[in-house]
C-alpha cells in the first residue's frame, strides 16, 4: 500500500466523480443508441480487458526481442503474438502492429518508402479518399507531391483508365487504393497493372473493409499490393490502432524504420494487447459469420433507404458502409446528422462525389452496419433503421417525430444490450 497516496492502488473510477460520470454517460449513450458511424464498432469484453491491463505501465521501443528497454519478456511475447495472428489472418509474411492509428501506419509507410517531394497518386477526399493519403492539411500533403484521382461521374466508381492516364502523366512512386467513404469493391489487380506500368508501388489502405478481406468477403489486396495498411477497429472490431502488412522482405527495414523511429516512439502495449485479442477473434469461424451479416445488413439498409426515395451513391454497396445523397429531401448532412443523433441514431455527415456543397454542410451521410451487427441486429432491424432515418430526414425539425423514433430505437437497443454491469469496472447508470 502506498502511504504517500492512500488508495493509489485500490481506488477505482469512483475516486474521480466528474470523470466517472462522463464515462458512465458514454456507456449509456452507446447502450441506448444505435451506432452507424463507419469509423466505429463495439469491441468484446476481452478487448476491453486487454487494453485496460497492467500493460499500460510498460514502455518499450524497438521490435520484439530487440528492445531498447529491459523487462520486456512479456511485452515481447504479446507483440509477437499480435504479429503472428496478423500474418495468419491476412496470409502475409510480415506485419508491424505498432502504429498508434491508421494515419500513423500510412505516414510511416510513406516516410520509409519515399523521399520528400516524391509523388503519391491517391483518391481525392472529395471522391471518398482519406485525409491521410495526402490532404493539404496533413504532413503527407505538405511533404510529398500529391496527385488525386476521383470516380466516374456517371458510375461513381473508380475509373481505371483515368487512373492510368494520371499515372502515366505524373509517374508516381506510390499509388494508394482505399479510402474513407468508397462503398465498392476495388480492382486491385487492375491497379497493380497501372502501378507496374509506371514502376510504382501499390499501397492498399483497407481500414474500412479489413474484416471482409480477412473472411474472404472482399477481394484480397495480396498478392497485388506491395504494402497494405489498416486500422484494427472498424470492421476488424478491435482495439483502436493501425497495422502495416507486406510480403517483400527487402521492404522490412524501411517500413519498420518508418514507423519507429520515423513517425512515433514507444509502443502502446495495452493497445497491442487489444490488437492481439481482436486478431485472435478474427481467426474464429464466428468472425466470418459476423462479416457476412455486416454485408447483408448493409444491403438491407441501403435497399430500404433507396425504396424510400433516397439515392445511394454508386447504386449500392459491396462493403459495410454506404453513402446516402440527401439532395432530394432538401436537407444537408449536418442538419440531418444532428436530428438523427437526437433520435438516437449516430451518423456522420459526408460529402458525396462531385458535391456542390462544402464539407461543413455536405449533401450526404455516411452509414455503416458494423456496430449494429456486432450487437446482434439482423436485416429486419436494419430495415427498421432505414425507416427511422427516412422519417427523421423528412422532418428533422419535428421534435415529436424525433422523440417517437428515439423511443423505437431504445426499444430495439434494450433487446440487444452491450456489456452489462460492470464494463471495464464501470456499472451501468
Amino acid at each position: 500500500m502506498s502511504t504517500l497516496h492512500p488508495g493509489y492502488f485500490t481506488d477505482g473510477l469512483d475516486a474521480d466523480p466528474a470523470l466517472a460520470a462522463a464515462i458512465r454517460g458514454e456507456l449509456h449513450r452507446q447502450n441506448a443508441g444505435i451506432e452507424l458511424i463507419a469509423s466505429e464498432n463495439i469491441v468484446s469484453r476481452l478487448v476491453l480487458e486487454a487494453q485496460g491491463s497492467v500493460l499500460t505501465n510498460k514502455t518499450v521501443e524497438g521490435l520484439p526481442y530487440g528492445r531498447y528497454y529491459g523487462g520486456a519478456e512479456f511485452a515481447d511475447a504479446i507483440e509477437a503474438l499480435a504479429v503472428e495472428r496478423a500474418r495468419a489472418v491476412f496470409g502475409c509474411a510480415f506485419a508491424n502492429v505498432q502504429p498508434h492509428s491508421g494515419s500513423n501506419a500510412n505516414a510511416g509507410v510513406f516516410l520509409g518508402l519515399l523521399k520528400l517531394g516524391d509523388t503519391i497518386l491517391a483518391m481525392d477526399t472529395a471522391a471518398g479518399g482519406h485525409i491521410s493519403h495526402g490532404h493539404p492539411a496533413t504532413l503527407t500533403g505538405r511533404d510529398y507531391t500529391i496527385v488525386r484521382y476521383g470516380v466516374n461521374r456517371d458510375s461513381e466508381r473508380i475509373d481505371l483508365d483515368a487512373v492510368r492516364e494520371l499515372a502515366l502523366r505524373h509517374r508516381p512512386r506510390i499509388i494508394v487504393a482505399g479510402g474513407s467513404a468508397y462503398p465498392r469493391a476495388i480492382d486491385f489487380a487492375g491497379l497493380r497493372a497501372v502501378a507496374d506500368a509506371v514502376d510504382a508501388l501499390l499501397m492498399v489502405d483497407m481500414a474500412h473493409f479489413a474484416g471482409l478481406v480477412a473472411t474472404g468477403l472482399h477481394p484480397h489486396p495480396f498478392p497485388h499490393a506491395h504494402v497494405v495498411t489498416t486500422t484494427t477497429y472498424k470492421s476488424l472490431r478491435g482495439a483502436r490502432g493501425g497495422m502495416v502488412l507486406w510480403n517483400d522482405e527487402s521492404l522490412s527495414g524501411r517500413i519498420n524504420g518508418g514507423i519507429f523511429p520515423g513517425v512515433q516512439g514507444s509502443v502502446m502495449l495495452h493497445a497491442v494487447a487489444g490488437k492481439a485479442a481482436c486478431l485472435g477473434e478474427a481467426l474464429r469461424p464466428e468472425f466470418r459469420a459476423y462479416n457476412a451479416a455486416v454485408v447483408e445488413n448493409a444491403r438491407a439498409l441501403a435497399e430500404t433507404l433507396a425504396a424510400a426515395g433516397l439515392r445511394i451513391v454508386s447504386g449500392g454497396t459491396d462493403t459495410g458502409l454506404m453513402l446516402v445523397d440527401l439532395s432530394s429531401r432538401g436537407v444537408t448532412g449536418d442538419v440531418a446528422a444532428k436530428a438523427l443523433e437526437a433520435a438516437g441514431l449516430a451518423v456522420n455527415k459526408n460529402m458525396i462525389p462531385f458535391d456542390p456543397r462544402p464539407p461543413e454542410a455536405p449533401s450526404g451521410l455516411r452509414l455503416s452496419a458494423n456496430a449494429g451487427t456486432a450487437r446482434g441486429f439482423g436485416a429486419d432491424a436494419f430495415r427498421a433503421i432505414g425507416g427511422w432515418i427516412d422519417r427523421v430526414v423528412r422532418a428533422p425539425g419535428d421534435d415529436a417525430t424525433l422523440a417517437a423514433v428515439r423511443a423505437e430505437v431504445e426499444a430495439l437497443t434494450a433487446r440487444h444490450p452491450i456489456y452489462g454491469p460492470p464494463a471495464a469496472g464501470i456499472s451501468r447508470p
